[in-house]
């Protein structure tokens, strides 16, 4: 199996006029912010009827995205996170293509393909919680080299269809083999009013709210 490559990112719980100051700026501490992409995207989170990936403290993530109208679906496989303090999140991460059929058969073959196989051992694979997000995703630049993208996230959580709550997020992702000033950009966003920062995924508050609203966690 290729070798995981590491996430590295900054997340915070956000309010609303936070994630609009956010999108208004021109400068994030030392680096200078680019125009936001906007991104459309349905998250499907995909395990055994036995929760075999939790288990094992891995996460499967069926991301399709609708760009210009144009869909495209990938598979995140997100493992399990370091402990580090405060906003940063650490953890593997593997993604292939995929189709939004819930039946890794119908996928491409990758890597994540494989190692998902693995991890579900001959198990299938049901849907559990959906996020349905938009997303605005911003370039960090420093001396002109992009260090960072900074994602500010509107999702709401659903459950077999049910709307059960929404959630607000900003993340900062590092770029990958590139030194950016961390703890500056961290510095920044922590003077930003209404950013909280958060050591739970978007998948641990989703299954949070499905344990508060109908007393499973599953």
């Amino acid at each position: 199996m290729d070798e995981p490559r590491v996430e590295v990112e900054l997340k915070y719980a956000a309010d609303a006029a936070a994630l609009e100051a956010l999108a208004a700026i021109d400068r994030l501490g030392p680096a200078e912010v680019g125009p936001a992409i906007v991104n459309d995207e349905t998250d499907r989170y995909l395990d055994t009827a036995d929760g075999r990936l939790a288990a094992a403290a891995w996460a499967c993530r069926l991301r399709t995205r609708r760009v210009h109208g144009v869909a495209r679906t990938f598979v995140s496989l997100k493992g399990p996170a370091e402990a580090v303090a405060g906003a940063m999140h650490r953890r593997p991460e593997l993604e292939g293509p995929a189709t939004d059929a819930p039946d890794p058969a119908a996928w491409p073959a990758s890597a994540a393909r494989d190692f998902l196989a693995t991890l579900a051992a001959g198990a299938p694979l049901t849907e559990g919680v959906v996020l349905e997000q938009r997303r605005r995703e911003r370039p960090v630049r420093l001396a002109g080299r992009t260090v960072a993208t900074l994602s500010l996230d509107e999702a709401r959580i659903l459950r077999v269809g049910v709307p059960l709550g929404e959630l607000r997020v900003v993340e900062l992702e590092l770029a990958d083999g590139v030194d950016a000033p961390v703890e500056a950009l961290a510095a920044a966003l922590e003077r930003v009013p209404g950013l909280r920062a958060d050591q739970r995924s978007k998948l641990e508050h989703a299954l949070a709210l499905v344990a508060a609203t109908t007393g499973s966690g599953r």
